[in-house]
């Protein structure tokens, strides 16, 4: 974990060796007491989709194909995806990654960083990072509502690369710095969420 030292108020990383280093340049806020700041691909699994090519020759109409997920199948302004439009042939398997329900997706390109909760599971091509196994440090809906703010925005866009069109590099997310609360109270600020979004979103519906 990321530890606070009482010198001049600063936040250092400890490693293994002993040795730590400076990162207040990292930090974007204090932290209230009982939370901790954490390297994301320390507590979580993040991974990068790949596409068996020419995809064309892989996609199936067959019931024993696999899910190929894809930034089509997304709602606009969705929290979630449900099912897909095309499915891939099983041996496409070792060219790609299996996801499953619960995972969450980042688009790599273009709206960078947008993330997703799977409610099915299938495959993902080069264009999605997956973050998994993010149970024992987040309820979901927090860790959504984290990586939908501008604070971890800002971050992940620090991050990317490319001129023009920027994409985000796994070892970057990976080494991204989150905020970690006690789960109890993740799941608090998470329903004060829902509770504002439900009370706003009736008001803009109304105005427009």
């Amino acid at each position: 974990m990321i530890e606070v030292q009482c010198v001049n108020s600063s936040y250092y990383e400890k490693f293994f060796d002993g040795k730590s280093r400076c990162i207040n340049n990292e930090i974007p806020f204090d932290l209230p007491d009982g939370w901790e700041y954490e390297r994301l691909g320390n507590i979580c699994t993040v991974a990068r989709g790949g596409s068996p090519r020419p995809i064309e020759a892989f996609l199936t109409n067959d019931d024993n194909g696999l899910n190929w997920i894809k930034i089509g199948d997304t709602e606009q302004g969705g929290k979630y995806i449900y099912c897909t439009k095309e499915k891939i042939r099983p041996d496409g398997l070792t060219k790609t990654r299996y996801v499953k329900s619960g995972d969450f997706l980042l688009t790599n390109s273009m709206s960078f960083g947008r993330p997703y909760i799977l409610k099915t599971e299938g495959c993902i091509h080069d264009g999605w990072l997956v973050i998994g196994n993010t149970e024992d440090a987040f309820e979901q809906d927090y860790l959504y509502y984290l990586l939908s703010s501008s604070t971890m925005y800002n971050s992940l866009s620090s991050l990317a690369v490319g001129s023009t069109v920027k994409n985000l590099k796994l070892d970057s997310v990976k080494s991204l710095l989150v905020p970690i609360p006690p789960l109890k109270e993740q799941q608090v600020i998470a329903n004060q969420i829902e509770l504002l979004f439900n009370t706003i979103l009736p008001i803009e519906k109304s105005l427009s």
